[in-house]
This record gives C-alpha cells, sequence and structure tokens, in this order.
C-alpha cells in the first residue's frame, strides 16, 4: 500500500479517527478507534478492519488535546499501515459562507475558521484544535478540512434568508444547515438501497444523534433543513434546545439577569433531552427510565420529528421515501415507531419486526411512503474528499 488516509474527528473530549487504503477507489476500511476522556481519564482504544482489538490503553491522567494527539502519532509510527499516511481528514463542522468543498488547510484558512467559532462553540474549536495540534508533530501532512454545511451551499437562498434586513444576510447571517458529511453520505448511497428512481424523488433524512436534524433532498441535494445559522436550530438533541423563540433569549437577559455566557451555556449544555429530563442526554436510558419527565422529553422529541416531517414534505411537495440515520435513528427501534405512529397522516405504515431487526425497510408493503433504516458513514465521506484533493496536488 503506497496511500493511506487518515480521517480525524476531534470533540471536546474525544477524539475520533479511521484508517482507510487510499490506492483504490473504494476506500476499504482498515481501521478504526478513538481516544476518549480526554482532560479527565483518557483511553486510546482501537480496532482493525473486522473489529478485532488492537490496542486498549489508558493514556496519562489530564492530559490535554495536544498530549493526547501526540500519543496517537507516536503509536501510529509503531503500525505499518499507518507509515504509509499521505493526507488527514478532518470533519470542520462550520465552513461559513468561505468555504462550499473541501479545502486544504494552511494558516490564512485555519485563521479565517477561527472566526466561525462562535456559530458552533460545541464543535468548531475542538476540530481546529485537532488540526493544529496534528500540525505541530507532523508540519509537512496534506490536512484537509471537510465541512458540515457544505452540503447545504446550494438551498435556495429562500431557504437561507431570516426576515432581517438584507445587509445582515450579505454580512453571513443566514441558514447554513449542518450534519452535510451524514446527507451527502446518503445522497451517495440511496440510490443502491432504496432504488434510483425513488432516491432522486422527494426524499427525507432524520439524522438522530446527540445532534438531530433532517434534510430535505430531491435529486439528491439538500433543498431545506431543520437547522440554521447555528447548531442549535431545529430538533430538540441531547443537551441543545433546538427551535426557540429568540424573545425568550432576551427575557432570560432582562428579566433573570442572564449574560451571553450564561445563556449559551444553558441553550447548549443544559437544555434538549437533558434539560427536560433531567436525568442523561442519552436515549437509551430515557426509554428506560419510568420517570415522568423522561417520558414527557421522549414525547416531545417526537412531537419536533413529526412536525418538522410535516414542514419538509410541504416544501418536497410530497414524500417518496423517509430515512433514519445516526446513532438513535439507526438504533432506537421505540422511537423510529412512536414517529412512524404520529406520521400515518402521510400513509405511513409500519412494520414491527423490521423495525425491531433494525431494517433497512421497516414498511409495510402496503405503506404509501417506504421508511428505511440506513447506516451513515461521515468518515468514508471525508476519506473519499481527502483522496480528492491528494490526486488533484500531484
Amino acid at each position: 500500500m503506497k496511500d493511506a488516509i487518515l480521517i480525524l474527528n476531534s470533540g471536546s473530549s474525544s477524539i475520533k479517527f479511521g484508517l482507510y487504503d487510499g490506492d483504490h477507489a473504494s476506500l476499504p476500511l482498515i481501521g478504526h478507534g478513538q481516544i476518549e476522556g480526554i482532560g479527565s481519564t483518557p483511553r486510546l482504544y482501537a480496532e482493525d478492519r473486522h473489529n478485532a482489538p488492537i490496542i486498549d490503553k489508558s493514556l496519562e491522567e489530564g492530559c490535554s488535546h495536544g498530549q493526547a494527539m501526540a500519543a496517537l502519532v507516536e503509536w501510529g509510527r509503531t503500525r505499518e499501515a499507518a507509515r504509509d499516511i499521505t493526507a488527514v481528514g478532518h470533519r470542520v463542522v462550520h465552513g461559513g459562507n468561505l468555504f462550499s468543498g473541501p479545502v486544504r488547510v494552511d494558516e490564512r484558512v485555519l485563521g479565517e475558521l477561527d472566526k466561525l467559532n462562535p456559530l458552533a462553540p460545541l464543535h468548531q474549536p475542538h476540530n481546529l484544535a485537532g488540526i493544529r495540534s496534528l500540525a505541530a508533530l507532523e508540519p509537512d501532512l496534506i490536512q484537509v478540512a471537510c465541512f458540515d454545511t457544505a452540503f447545504h451551499c446550494q438551498l435556495p437562498k429562500v431557504a437561507k434568508q431570516f426576515a432581517l434586513p438584507p445587509r445582515l444576510y450579505e454580512d453571513g447571517v443566514r441558514r447554513y444547515g449542518f450534519h452535510g458529511l451524514s446527507y451527502e453520505y446518503m445522497a451517495e448511497i440511496l440510490p443502491s438501497i432504496i432504488g434510483e428512481r425513488t432516491a432522486a424523488g422527494r426524499v427525507v433524512v432524520a439524522h438522530l444523534g446527540n445532534g438531530a436534524s433532517m434534510c430535505a433532498l430531491k435529486e439528491g441535494r439538500s433543498i431545506a433543513t431543520t437547522m440554521g445559522f447555528t447548531a442549535l436550530d431545529g430538533l430538540p438533541m441531547g443537551t441543545r434546545c433546538g427551535n426557540l423563540d429568540p424573545g425568550v433569549v432576551l427575557y432570560l437577559q432582562s428579566e433573570w439577569g442572564m449574560s451571553s455566557a450564561e445563556v449559551a451555556e444553558l441553550l447548549y449544555h443544559q437544555s434538549g433531552l437533558l434539560g427536560m429530563s433531567g436525568i442523561s442526554n442519552d436515549m437509551r436510558e430515557l426509554l428506560a427510565s419510568d420517570a415522568q419527565s423522561a417520558k414527557e422529553a421522549i414525547a416531545l422529541y417526537v412531537y419536533r420529528i413529526n412536525r418538522e416531517l410535516g414542514a419538509l414534505t410541504a416544501i418536497l411537495g410530497g414524500l417518496d421515501a423517509f430515512v433514519f440515520t445516526a446513532g438513535i435513528g439507526e438504533h432506537a427501534a421505540p422511537i423510529r415507531a412512536r414517529v412512524c405512529e404520529l406520521a400515518s397522516w402521510a400513509g405511513i405504515r409500519l412494520d414491527e419486526k423490521a423495525n425491531e431487526a433494525h431494517g433497512p425497510r421497516i414498511t409495510t408493503e402496503d405503506s404509501a411512503v417506504p421508511v428505511w433504516v440506513v447506516p451513515t458513514d461521515e468518515e468514508w465521506m471525508i476519506a473519499r474528499h481527502t483522496q480528492a484533493i491528494v490526486h488533484r496536488s500531484r
């Protein structure tokens, strides 16, 4: 093997990674893993392509993000496949209105991306810290930023606008949308799963994880999505509030005396499933709980998915397929069942056995709209973009 491509997804307390064989167009996975617990009790874990463990090692307690990256690089140098790495692709949440596609990273690019930190404070600073940490360790390595906003760059202007003076839109205050790497992968793979004709039609994809959004696809292109200027908008999430009357923010500041930092802490970290339930942001724990607050949090979550499904269907002018993906979407059969029950207005009829088996199709033959469960693979999408940039640079 001459070309290996490393994919990094750097978060606040974790670094997820995957290694792909860049010698082949299909980019087969070589191995994957993560460092979790950065800043507290970090652990490096990796598996090969067959999910057999390669390493399971505790790192120095309290180590920083940079130290964790150094540990990953040091271990990688002991692996034959890792010594063939020619480029590293990074998930970067926000590309703003400057970056409509993947880009090779340099100091100028990093400077522009730094300006977007306030729009994605849970993700952007950590994404960029991962790039900088690796650049300090391997300065000659090609690094590529792939953006969660890029897939939505072709949204119609009406879908990007807020009802604000035009000068704000021109200054970048607009809807960007997120989870674009996941939706791009869906657009790529759905024709082989649900059929080319259906995939080219009116499709809604629900990316339901700790972060959650939905996207309306027509001819494989994003025409509307639930997230907007920041990753706070749209559906309730693990710890984020989702759609909120902006008057609530004004009220919290004027009547409760909360600072902008305190409001941000509330909306990003103390709301959503965690805030409503007072128990957890983990849907598995809420589904297992008998607490009334857990039941109410789930009820709101499902209600909002149904509401957004109705809105996106109206924008599409109908619905040819509905797709669940990401952690909750792929694994939480009770959530899918409740969403499908509420969506009976669309003629959706659930096949309970297929749903419990996690699909891929979870509706009956007489369902007016087929519903599917399709695993996403954002890392593979990043690998493909990175491979393309490497080839162009030669």
